[in-house]
C-alpha cells in the first residue's frame, strides 16, 4: 500500500537544485525550476514492498520468487559443453609449459590492456608551438607540411581558437623578426611593442584563460643568428647575453606571458632572468628552462620557419653535445638551483634516456619538445606510405610520455588532440 512522506521547503530546494541524476548541476544537465510561490511541503508518494515486487517481473510474468525457487530446485537447462577452440592443422601437440606467470593474460583483450595501461596522454599535456609573422597572410613553411608563418592578427587567433576546440589550451610563440630588425646585440628581443608583447596582448584579451609560454633566446632577433652577443672573433659572450635575456623575459612578462621559457643555454641565465622577474613584481611567471638542450640536427626545418640560421659557425659552444650524458645532470641541477619551474629536454624521441634521467633525479614538472626534425620526418613517411602517420604520431608522443615527460611541445598538438577527442585526423 502507498505512503505519502512530507518533505519541508529547503528538501525541496535541494531537490529542485539537483540534476536529473541525483547530483549537483554540471554540464548540460540541470534542473528546472519552478516558478510561483513554492508550497509548504511535497507529498512523495512511495511504494509498497508487495507493488515492488509486482512491477518487477520478468518477461514470461513470473515473480523473483518464482525465479528463485527455480534456481534452488535446479530447474535449468544444462550448459552447453565446453568447445576448445581449434589449432590450424599442423600444429604440434605439446605438453604446455609450466609457466605461473604469463604476462600475456592481461593483454587478451581491449578492455584488459585499457585497465591496466601504464601512460596515458590527453590535450592537457599538449603545447602547441606557433609561429608568427607580421603580415596578414599565412605563410605555409615548405619543410614542415601543415604548419605555416602565421598573420598575428588574423591567422594566429584563428589557429589558437581550433587548438582550442580540441581541447589544447597551451602555446609558445616562435616569432619570425625582420631582417631589418636584426642586429648584432638583439634589442628588438625587449621592445615593448615588438611582435611577440603585440601578440601576447593580443592572445590574453581574445582567449584570457590560455596558457601562453614565450621564447627567450636572441637568435630570432640576431643579425648572426646565434642565441647570444657574438664577439668579433667568433665568441659567444655569456654574461652580457644574459643581460639582454633579462630584458627580453620582464618585456614578455610585462606583456603577459604565463611562463618564459630560455633557450639560449647561456650559464646562469636561469637565476638572472628570476631575479629580474622578481624584482619587477613579476613573481607568479614561471620559467620553462630548456635545461638539456642539444646541438641536434633535428632543428633543421625550425630554423627555415624563422630564417634564423647562424651566419657562420654552429650552435656547439653553448648547446650541448649529443654524445653526453651526465652533463644533463650538471644542468638540471643548476637550473633547479636557480629558481626552475619546469624543466625542458630537446629534441624529444632521440633523447627519451636524458627524458628519463631527469624525470628520475627532479621533482620538477619535465618537458619535453619533439621538434621540427622529428616531425617532418613522420609527416614525409606518412605521405610516402611508408608508415600510418596518425598512429606513429600518436605512438611517438606516448613515448615521450612513457619516459616521464608531464608537457609536450610538438607541432601535432591539435591533430593529435583531434584524435584523442574521437575526431580522427579530420582536425589537421
Amino acid at each position: 500500500m502507498a505512503s505519502t512522506v512530507p518533505f519541508s521547503p529547503a528538501k525541496v530546494q535541494m531537490l529542485q537544485a539537483t540534476n536529473c541524476h541525483g547530483h549537483a548541476p554540471f554540464g548540460s544537465c540541470f534542473a528546472v525550476p519552478r516558478t510561483g510561490p513554492r508550497p509548504r511541503s511535497v507529498a512523495v508518494r512511495v511504494s509498497s514492498e508487495q507493488e515492488a515486487a509486482a512491477a518487477v517481473r520478468a518477461p514470461s510474468g513470473r515473480s523473483i520468487e518464482e525465479c528463485e525457487a527455480d534456481a534452488v530446485a535446479g530447474r535449468f537447462p544444462a550448459p552447453a559443453a565446453f568447445v576448445r577452440p581449434k589449432a590450424p592443422d599442423g600444429t604440434p601437440e605439446i605438453r604446455p609449459l609450466d609457466m605461473p606467470k604469463r604476462p600475456r593474460r592481461n593483454r587478451r583483450s581491449p578492455a584488459l590492456r585499457a585497465a591496466f595501461q601504464e601512460t596515458t596522454i590527453s590535450p592537457a599535456n599538449l603545447v602547441l608551438p606557433l609561429f608568427i609573422h607580421e603580415g596578414e597572410e599565412d605563410a605555409p613553411i615548405g619543410a614542415m607540411p601543415g604548419c605555416f608563418r602565421l598573420g598575428w592578427q588574423h591567422g594566429l587567433l584563428d589557429e589558437v581558437y581550433k587548438a582550442r576546440d580540441v581541447g589544447v589550451n597551451s602555446f609558445v610563440l616562435f616569432p619570425k623578426v625582420p631582417d631589418a630588425l636584426k642586429s648584432p646585440t638583439g634589442v628588438e628581443a625587449y621592445n615593448d611593442n615588438g611582435l611577440v608583447p603585440r601578440t601576447i596582448r593580443l592572445l590574453k584579451d581574445k582567449f584570457p584563460d590560455i596558457i601562453v609560454y614565450t621564447d627567450v633566446a636572441l637568435d630570432p632577433y640576431s643579425s648572426d643568428g646565434h642565441d647570444g652577443i657574438v664577439r668579433e672573433d667568433g665568441v659567444i659572450l655569456n654574461d652580457e647575453t644574459v643581460y639582454q635575456l633579462c630584458k627580453q623575459a620582464v618585456s614578455q612578462a610585462r606583456a603577459g606571458a604565463d611562463v618564459v621559457s630560455p633557450s639560449d643555454m647561456m650559464d646562469g641565465r636561469v637565476g638572472a632572468i628570476r631575479s629580474a622577474l622578481d624584482a619587477e613584481g613579476f613573481n607568479d611567471v614561471s620559467i620553462m628552462s630548456y635545461t638539456a638542450k642539444y646541438a641536434s640536427s633535428f632543428y633543421g626545418p625550425f630554423r627555415e620557419a624563422l630564417d634564423s640560421n647562424p651566419r657562420f659557425g654552429d650552435k656547439k659552444t653553448y648547446q650541448m653535445n649529443p654524445a653526453n650524458y651526465r652533463e644533463a645532470l650538471l644542468e638540471t641541477a643548476a637550473d633547479e638551483a636557480e629558481g626552475a619551474d619546469i624543466l625542458l629536454v630537446k629534441p624529444g624521441l632521440p633523447y627519451l634516456d636524458i627524458i628519463r634521467l631527469l624525470r628520475d633525479n627532479s621533482a620538477l614538472p619535465i618537458a619535453a619538445y619533439q621538434v621540427s626534425g622529428e616531425y617532418s620526418m613522420i609527416k614525409a613517411g606518412g605521405a610516402l606510405n611508408m608508415i600510418d602517420e596518425e598512429k606513429v604520431m600518436m605512438e611517438s608522443l606516448m613515448c615521450l610520455r612513457r619516459a616521464g615527460a608531464d608537457v609536450i611541445l610538438t607541432y601535432f598538438a591539435r591533430q593529435a588532440a583531434a584524435v584523442l577527442c574521437g575526431m580522427g585526423s579530420a582536425a589537421k
